[in-house]
């Protein structure tokens, strides 16, 4: 609950202040839609470099990179939703996630196609994210913000960058979802 201040003058009643939760989140482009992350996750933005790809691996980890001397897995988000490999431009960007892990942190990058701002997000303006219509799996999806009459994707990162799911999926050497690049040329 809010604190209580007393007002001055005739009335000396006290008044409960209202204080609003806000929340961060960093909105980024992705195949045409905005989504966004909670800013605690985040630990650096960085403009794509090559990656060094490795074999075998499901269709959204696009390859991995030097960060400061450790391997950082990159994940294709939208290859991970179900669409087409994200193009690379000259605003292309890898964000680096801080993901948890067995009691560990775990640093994961995510492709995205481009950066655009952290906004700043009342609890109040959050819907639950819907049942049904996504194009995106629901528990992917922690909520819908409202913003300036449109709404932003709120992306549950312990789902989407869950180091257990995607250690299984590589094991079995493919992706939840069909690749989308095969059914393209078909």
């Amino acid at each position: 609950m809010g604190a209580l201040t007393l007002r001055r003058g005739r009335d000396a009643a006290p008044v409960e202040e209202v204080h609003e939760d806000i929340l961060q989140y960093l909105t980024f482009q992705l195949s045409g839609e905005t989504y966004a992350i909670g800013i605690l996750s985040i630990k650096e933005i960085l403009e794509y470099t090559t990656l060094t790809q490795v074999p075998l691996m499901p269709a959204f980890i696009r390859g991995v990179m030097n960060l400061r001397g450790a391997v950082v897995p990159v994940i294709d988000l939208a290859v991970r939703f179900g669409r087409s490999e994200t193009g690379i431009s000259r605003r292309t960007c890898v964000v680096i996630i801080e993901v948890n892990c067995e009691d560990m942190q775990q640093y994961i990058g995510i492709l995205v196609d481009a950066v655009h701002e952290v906004l700043a997000i009342r609890a109040a303006d959050i819907e639950p994210p819907p049942q049904f219509g996504s194009r995106i799996r629901v528990d992917f999806i922690s909520g819908m913000a409202k913003v300036d009459n449109r709404f932003v994707v709120l992306l549950d990162v312990e789902k989407v960058l869950s180091v257990e799911e995607m250690a299984a999926l590589s094991s079995l050497g493919g992706n939840e979802l069909p690749d989308v690049r095969e059914a393209e040329t078909q």
